[in-house]
């Protein structure tokens, strides 16, 4: 009994994709392109050669959209029975294999024969447990990294199995909501597969590629997009330097070093630009140093959390990097930020920064010392970076750049000094030994350094 497939007519580019015989595809892409629609088509033929697909995207809403496609491609075979298809699992299979399909605890690797799978993959190990001839990893920007190199690639051992990857570069909202350690490594995956076309093959095409979107909308939607946003969602460009951006890549990268050892640093401070509710923004921790003229970002430690957990976190920078001082943004949230850190602990130093002018002032002399190539970054630090990057004076500044710019510009202000080692007293160890003293002592202790070092506790920034 045959089946009648339902296709629909793939464009060029997607024919372009279709006809590849590489192990490794990374396919780049405006949006409504067609490149679910493409994978669509590429698990049907797949399946119906007697393969096992797999399909992942990480909301069940692109999911769903694939799932839309094979299910109308494949429609006459679930009529005549021929097909089975369990909405739940989001597995097609032949009907021989229903009866092992219905078993709850069934373990996928038992079906060895064709099948189409479609999962979501936000986090990465939701891919565990099944095996694929074809994996299809589509929206790849938004995955972490692992949801490859760590689950998926020893899914294929099988048979060999050939994975492809699809993805439009990452604008400032898609970063934003990305589980990707690294918000650019769809972008470096694609670079680096241009370097080996024996084995892989790289495929690039725009929003405009698809005959079936309206012209008249295209030539229109620009001009409700910035140019940026153009080249990265229409025309899938990587836009390594946005324009306007006061960071720029080169700055940073020339100047990545290692993490210089603690004491030979003059001034350490924990940047905190906090966040008010565990659901809103995340809190912004970088800890920066300075060495005579020279500056160090040593972590980002952002996180999004409640208050009190955000605190703890700042709280075990201080002690863990051997800080001097806590700065944090009093704007949001004023004293409430003050008063959750020292819920947690009551003796870390904290000075409470005021924002009397806007982010683009505040900012400018961050990025000035930068392009002096004063600056070094101890190690790879590359939300932080993209943020920095990517962040262009009148757009809402991101949590982790205002959290570096806080602490970086309380350090220029201070023009430290090394301090005097007798003037310093380590917190955390009399904490931690039990040191036999009252809190009274202790703050009076805290008190004497304060005063030593000639340190304000409420500055206002400019």
């Amino acid at each position: 009994m045959e089946i009648e497939i339902c296709l629909p007519k793939p464009h060029p580019k997607q024919s372009l994709f279709l006809s590849s015989d590489k192990k490794r595809i990374v396919v780049k892409a405006g949006r409504r392109s067609g490149k679910t629609v493409m994978l669509a088509i590429m698990a049907v033929k797949k399946f119906l050669q007697g393969y096992r697909v797999l399909y992942a995207a990480p909301t069940i809403d692109q999911v769903d959209k694939f799932w839309s496609e094979v299910s109308k491609a494949l429609q006459n075979g679930f009529e005549k029975k021929i097909l089975y298809k369990n909405e739940s699992k989001h597995l097609i299979c032949y009907q021989n294999n229903k009866a092992l399909i219905k078993n709850k605890d069934l373990d996928l690797s038992e079906l060895g024969e064709a099948r189409i799978r479609a999962k979501t993959a936000w986090n990465a190990d939701t891919l565990r447990g099944d095996y694929a001839d074809y994996l299809l990893l589509d929206e790849w920007q938004l995955m972490n990294e692992d949801a490859w190199g760590v689950v998926g690639a020893p899914m294929l051992l099988d048979n060999n199995g050939d994975v492809v990857f699809c993805f439009t570069p990452p604008s400032l909202h898609t970063r934003s909501i990305s589980k990707a350690n690294n918000p650019r490594h769809a972008i470096e995956l694609y670079k680096k597969a241009l370097l080996y076309p024996e084995r892989w093959q790289t495929i690039h095409f725009t929003s405009h590629d698809n005959p079936y979107l309206s012209r008249e909308a295209l030539s229109d939607i620009v001009k409700d997009m910035t140019r940026t946003a153009v080249m990265q969602e229409i025309y899938a460009e990587d836009v390594d330097e946005v324009p306007g951006a006061l960071w720029k890549r080169e700055d940073i990268e020339v100047m990545r070093t290692i993490r210089p050892e603690l004491k030979e640093l003059d001034y350490i401070v924990v940047g905190v630009d906090p966040s008010i509710t565990s659901e809103g923004d995340e809190c912004g921790i970088v800890v920066v140093a300075r060495c005579k003229d020279k500056y160090y970002v040593l972590d980002d430690l952002s996180l999004q959390g409640s208050p009190n957990k955000w605190a703890s976190r700042v709280v075990e920078a201080y002690y863990g990097y051997k800080a001097n001082k806590i700065v944090a943004e009093s704007n949001q949230g004023g004293e409430m930020v003050s008063a959750v850190i020292n819920e947690i602990d009551k003796f870390v130093p904290i000075e409470l920064v005021y924002a009397s002018r806007g982010k683009h002032t505040r900012a400018e002399p961050i990025a000035a010392i930068y392009e002096q190539r004063r600056v070094y970054h101890a190690g790879n630090f590359f939300q932080l970076e993209e943020e920095m990057c990517t962040w262009v004076p009148g757009d809402k500044s991101p949590n982790r750049m205002d959290a570096l710019v806080w602490g970086m510009t309380y350090l220029i202000s201070q023009g430290v000094k090394p301090l005097v080692q007798d003037t310093k007293i380590d917190v955390s160890n009399l904490i931690k030994n039990n040191f036999k003293k009252d809190h009274s002592e202790i703050l009076e202790t805290i008190k004497r350094q304060r005063d030593a070092t000639k340190i304000k506790n409420h500055r206002a920034f400019v």
